[in-house]
Protein backbone atom coordinates (compact mmCIF):
# COMPACT_ATOMS: atom_id res chain seq x y z
CA UNK A 1 0.00 0.00 0.00
CA UNK A 2 1.15 3.35 -0.67
CA UNK A 3 2.07 5.41 2.10
CA UNK A 4 2.05 8.92 2.74
CA UNK A 5 5.25 11.20 3.77
CA UNK A 6 5.07 11.99 7.48
CA UNK A 7 4.82 15.90 8.48
CA UNK A 8 7.91 15.36 10.60
CA UNK A 9 9.18 15.43 6.79
CA UNK A 10 8.11 18.85 6.38
CA UNK A 11 9.55 20.42 9.51
CA UNK A 12 12.47 22.92 8.80
CA UNK A 13 15.93 21.66 10.47
CA UNK A 14 17.54 24.99 10.29
CA UNK A 15 16.62 28.39 10.94
CA UNK A 16 16.29 30.14 7.64
CA UNK A 17 17.35 33.20 7.15
CA UNK A 18 14.71 36.29 7.72
CA UNK A 19 15.31 39.93 8.08
CA UNK A 20 11.81 41.28 9.36
CA UNK A 21 11.07 44.72 7.65
CA UNK A 22 8.05 45.83 9.95
CA UNK A 23 5.53 43.91 12.00
CA UNK A 24 5.04 41.10 9.95
CA UNK A 25 6.02 38.92 12.49
CA UNK A 26 3.62 39.96 15.40
CA UNK A 27 0.88 40.02 12.58
CA UNK A 28 1.36 36.54 11.92
CA UNK A 29 2.13 35.52 15.46
CA UNK A 30 -1.44 37.05 16.12
CA UNK A 31 -3.70 35.74 13.18
CA UNK A 32 -2.11 32.12 13.90
CA UNK A 33 -3.25 32.16 17.85
CA UNK A 34 -6.70 33.35 16.41
CA UNK A 35 -6.58 30.57 14.10
CA UNK A 36 -6.85 33.14 10.86
CA UNK A 37 -6.08 32.67 7.53
CA UNK A 38 -3.49 34.29 6.39
CA UNK A 39 -2.98 35.92 2.86
CA UNK A 40 0.45 37.23 1.75
CA UNK A 41 0.46 40.04 -1.60
CA UNK A 42 3.61 41.40 -2.93
CA UNK A 43 5.83 41.43 -6.09
CA UNK A 44 7.70 38.63 -7.17
CA UNK A 45 10.77 37.65 -5.33
CA UNK A 46 10.15 39.94 -2.19
CA UNK A 47 10.80 37.31 0.63
CA UNK A 48 6.85 36.39 0.55
CA UNK A 49 7.90 32.13 0.77
CA UNK A 50 11.01 32.76 3.16
CA UNK A 51 9.38 34.71 5.27
CA UNK A 52 6.78 31.54 5.50
CA UNK A 53 9.37 29.28 6.06
CA UNK A 54 11.04 31.60 8.56
CA UNK A 55 7.70 31.68 10.24
CA UNK A 56 7.05 27.56 10.34
CA UNK A 57 10.39 27.24 12.36
CA UNK A 58 9.59 29.68 14.52
CA UNK A 59 6.77 27.95 15.22
CA UNK A 60 7.86 24.20 14.96
CA UNK A 61 5.28 23.27 12.89
CA UNK A 62 5.53 21.25 9.78
CA UNK A 63 4.99 23.26 6.44
CA UNK A 64 4.06 22.05 3.82
CA UNK A 65 4.15 23.94 0.36
CA UNK A 66 1.96 23.80 -2.87
CA UNK A 67 3.14 25.72 -5.92
CA UNK A 68 0.07 26.53 -7.68
CA UNK A 69 -0.48 26.38 -11.62
CA UNK A 70 -3.42 26.29 -14.05
CA UNK A 71 -3.24 22.38 -14.24
CA UNK A 72 -4.08 22.60 -10.26
CA UNK A 73 -7.44 20.44 -9.63
CA UNK A 74 -9.12 20.12 -6.38
CA UNK A 75 -8.34 16.32 -6.18
CA UNK A 76 -4.38 17.52 -6.33
CA UNK A 77 -5.26 19.75 -2.80
CA UNK A 78 -7.74 17.22 -0.99
CA UNK A 79 -6.68 13.69 -2.12
CA UNK A 80 -8.01 10.91 -4.41
CA UNK A 81 -8.45 6.97 -5.14
CA UNK A 82 -5.28 5.09 -5.98
CA UNK A 83 -5.57 1.66 -7.55
CA UNK A 84 -2.35 -0.40 -5.38
CA UNK A 85 -2.30 -4.04 -6.27
CA UNK A 86 -5.46 -5.30 -6.35
CA UNK A 87 -7.17 -2.54 -3.98
CA UNK A 88 -8.07 0.60 -4.31
CA UNK A 89 -7.10 2.61 -1.45
CA UNK A 90 -7.74 6.45 -0.22
CA UNK A 91 -4.50 8.92 -0.45
CA UNK A 92 -4.77 11.99 1.73
CA UNK A 93 -3.80 15.15 -0.27
CA UNK A 94 -1.24 17.43 0.86
CA UNK A 95 -3.82 19.91 2.13
CA UNK A 96 -6.28 17.00 3.75
CA UNK A 97 -2.52 15.95 5.30
CA UNK A 98 -1.86 19.44 6.99
CA UNK A 99 -5.25 19.71 7.80
CA UNK A 100 -5.46 16.66 9.84
CA UNK A 101 -2.14 16.64 11.34
CA UNK A 102 -1.84 20.52 12.23
CA UNK A 103 1.06 21.97 9.76
CA UNK A 104 0.74 24.82 8.09
CA UNK A 105 -0.79 25.13 4.32
CA UNK A 106 1.09 27.39 1.89
CA UNK A 107 -0.55 27.84 -1.48
CA UNK A 108 1.97 29.59 -3.15
CA UNK A 109 0.61 31.84 -6.19
CA UNK A 110 -2.61 30.51 -5.76
CA UNK A 111 -3.81 33.14 -8.66
CA UNK A 112 -2.65 30.73 -10.75
CA UNK A 113 -4.56 27.72 -9.58
CA UNK A 114 -7.82 26.81 -11.11
CA UNK A 115 -11.19 28.78 -10.05
CA UNK A 116 -12.89 25.96 -8.90
CA UNK A 117 -9.74 24.45 -7.14
CA UNK A 118 -9.48 27.39 -4.80
CA UNK A 119 -13.28 26.90 -3.79
CA UNK A 120 -11.94 24.19 -1.32
CA UNK A 121 -10.23 25.96 1.10
CA UNK A 122 -13.56 28.46 1.86
CA UNK A 123 -14.56 25.88 4.68
CA UNK A 124 -11.53 25.99 5.77
CA UNK A 125 -10.84 29.81 5.90
CA UNK A 126 -13.79 30.67 8.05
CA UNK A 127 -15.03 29.99 11.09
CA UNK A 128 -15.83 26.34 10.10
CA UNK A 129 -12.18 25.10 9.81
CA UNK A 130 -13.57 22.19 7.61
CA UNK A 131 -12.34 20.28 4.76
CA UNK A 132 -15.45 18.37 3.22
CA UNK A 133 -13.79 15.00 0.98
CA UNK A 134 -16.99 14.78 -1.30
CA UNK A 135 -15.53 11.48 -2.51
CA UNK A 136 -15.50 10.32 1.10
CA UNK A 137 -18.25 11.28 2.45
CA UNK A 138 -16.28 13.33 5.21
CA UNK A 139 -15.44 16.57 6.74
CA UNK A 140 -12.78 16.49 8.09
CA UNK A 141 -12.36 18.84 11.31
CA UNK A 142 -9.16 21.31 11.51
CA UNK A 143 -6.38 20.22 13.59
CA UNK A 144 -6.08 22.96 16.23
CA UNK A 145 -2.55 23.98 15.18
CA UNK A 146 -3.61 24.26 11.38
CA UNK A 147 -2.68 27.29 9.42
CA UNK A 148 -3.67 28.16 5.63
CA UNK A 149 -1.47 30.57 4.13
CA UNK A 150 -1.94 31.77 0.19
CA UNK A 151 0.14 33.83 -1.51
CA UNK A 152 -0.25 35.64 -4.57
CA UNK A 153 0.77 38.61 -6.56
CA UNK A 154 -1.10 41.85 -6.89
CA UNK A 155 1.03 43.15 -10.07
CA UNK A 156 -0.38 40.34 -12.04
CA UNK A 157 -4.00 40.49 -11.49
CA UNK A 158 -6.23 40.39 -14.99
CA UNK A 159 -9.80 39.73 -15.21
CA UNK A 160 -8.45 35.95 -15.82
CA UNK A 161 -6.87 36.12 -12.69
CA UNK A 162 -7.29 37.87 -9.91
CA UNK A 163 -8.62 36.33 -6.81
CA UNK A 164 -12.44 36.52 -5.73
CA UNK A 165 -13.80 38.77 -3.19
CA UNK A 166 -15.53 35.65 -1.95
CA UNK A 167 -12.10 34.15 -1.10
CA UNK A 168 -10.23 37.76 -0.18
CA UNK A 169 -12.53 38.27 2.33
CA UNK A 170 -11.99 35.10 4.38
CA UNK A 171 -8.26 36.29 4.81
CA UNK A 172 -5.79 38.95 7.31
CA UNK A 173 -3.72 40.15 4.60
CA UNK A 174 0.15 41.23 4.90
CA UNK A 175 1.65 43.63 2.25
CA UNK A 176 5.03 42.86 1.36
CA UNK A 177 7.12 44.98 -1.48
CA UNK A 178 10.74 44.88 -1.51
CA UNK A 179 13.23 46.51 1.39
CA UNK A 180 14.60 49.58 1.74
CA UNK A 181 18.08 50.03 0.86
CA UNK A 182 19.48 48.95 3.72
CA UNK A 183 18.19 45.83 4.83
CA UNK A 184 17.96 44.58 0.95
CA UNK A 185 21.72 44.81 0.77
CA UNK A 186 22.20 43.23 4.32
CA UNK A 187 19.80 40.26 2.73
CA UNK A 188 21.95 39.96 -0.70
CA UNK A 189 24.89 40.24 1.14
CA UNK A 190 24.33 37.26 3.62
CA UNK A 191 21.90 35.26 1.23
CA UNK A 192 24.44 34.95 -1.96
CA UNK A 193 28.20 35.96 -0.06
CA UNK A 194 29.35 38.78 -1.24
CA UNK A 195 30.93 41.34 0.16
CA UNK A 196 29.34 44.34 1.36
CA UNK A 197 29.92 47.12 -1.49
CA UNK A 198 29.15 44.47 -4.23
CA UNK A 199 25.64 43.71 -2.43
CA UNK A 200 25.29 47.76 -2.33
CA UNK A 201 25.65 48.44 -6.12
CA UNK A 202 23.17 45.02 -6.84
CA UNK A 203 20.63 46.69 -4.86
CA UNK A 204 21.32 50.34 -6.63
CA UNK A 205 21.20 48.50 -9.76
CA UNK A 206 17.02 47.03 -8.73
CA UNK A 207 16.45 50.69 -7.83
CA UNK A 208 17.54 52.10 -11.06
CA UNK A 209 15.47 48.97 -12.58
CA UNK A 210 12.40 49.04 -10.84
CA UNK A 211 11.73 52.89 -11.94
CA UNK A 212 11.78 51.84 -15.38
CA UNK A 213 9.09 49.61 -15.35
CA UNK A 214 6.47 52.04 -16.98
CA UNK A 215 8.88 51.38 -20.03
CA UNK A 216 6.80 47.92 -20.33
CA UNK A 217 8.87 45.65 -17.63
CA UNK A 218 6.05 43.84 -16.03
CA UNK A 219 7.76 43.74 -12.80
CA UNK A 220 11.30 44.96 -11.36
CA UNK A 221 14.39 43.25 -9.91
CA UNK A 222 13.16 40.92 -7.31
CA UNK A 223 16.08 40.59 -4.09
CA UNK A 224 16.10 36.78 -5.13
CA UNK A 225 17.37 37.84 -8.79
CA UNK A 226 19.75 39.95 -6.96
CA UNK A 227 20.90 37.08 -4.48
CA UNK A 228 21.77 35.03 -7.91
CA UNK A 229 23.50 37.62 -9.09
CA UNK A 230 25.38 37.77 -6.23
CA UNK A 231 26.56 34.23 -6.55
CA UNK A 232 27.34 34.04 -9.82
CA UNK A 233 29.58 37.11 -8.89
CA UNK A 234 31.23 34.81 -5.88
CA UNK A 235 31.68 32.07 -8.03
CA UNK A 236 34.14 34.71 -10.19
CA UNK A 237 31.86 36.10 -13.19
CA UNK A 238 32.53 39.25 -14.19
CA UNK A 239 29.63 40.85 -12.31
CA UNK A 240 28.34 42.86 -15.25
CA UNK A 241 28.40 39.70 -17.12
CA UNK A 242 26.31 38.12 -13.83
CA UNK A 243 23.86 40.75 -13.77
CA UNK A 244 23.34 40.30 -17.37
CA UNK A 245 22.80 36.56 -17.00
CA UNK A 246 20.87 36.53 -13.27
CA UNK A 247 18.72 39.56 -13.65
CA UNK A 248 18.27 41.02 -17.23
CA UNK A 249 17.84 38.14 -19.14
CA UNK A 250 15.03 36.75 -16.70
CA UNK A 251 13.17 40.02 -16.62
CA UNK A 252 12.49 40.46 -20.20
CA UNK A 253 13.19 39.00 -23.79
CA UNK A 254 12.63 42.45 -25.16
CA UNK A 255 14.93 43.66 -27.32
CA UNK A 256 15.08 47.26 -26.76
CA UNK A 257 14.21 46.95 -22.52
CA UNK A 258 17.02 44.50 -23.01
CA UNK A 259 19.14 47.14 -24.46
CA UNK A 260 18.43 49.63 -21.66
CA UNK A 261 19.10 47.24 -18.82
CA UNK A 262 22.53 46.66 -20.35
CA UNK A 263 23.14 50.43 -20.72
CA UNK A 264 22.30 50.66 -16.67
CA UNK A 265 24.23 47.74 -15.75
CA UNK A 266 27.34 48.73 -17.79
CA UNK A 267 26.57 52.47 -16.06
CA UNK A 268 26.75 50.76 -12.53
CA UNK A 269 29.40 47.93 -13.18
CA UNK A 270 31.78 49.86 -15.36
Amino acid sequence: MLEMKPLTDYLLTEEPYYLPVADEIKLFDAACSERLPVMLKGPTGCGKTRFVEYMAWCLGRPLVTVSCHEDLFAADLVGRYLLTGDETVWMDGPLTQAVRGGAICYLDEVVEARKDTTVVIHPLADDRRVLPIDKRGEVVKAHPDFQLVISYNPGYQSVLKDLKQSTRQRFVALEFDYPEAAAESAIVAQESGVGSDEAIRLVHLAGKIRQIREQGLAEGAGTRLLIYAGQLIRQGIDPARACKAAIAQPLTDDLGLLETLDEIISDIFA
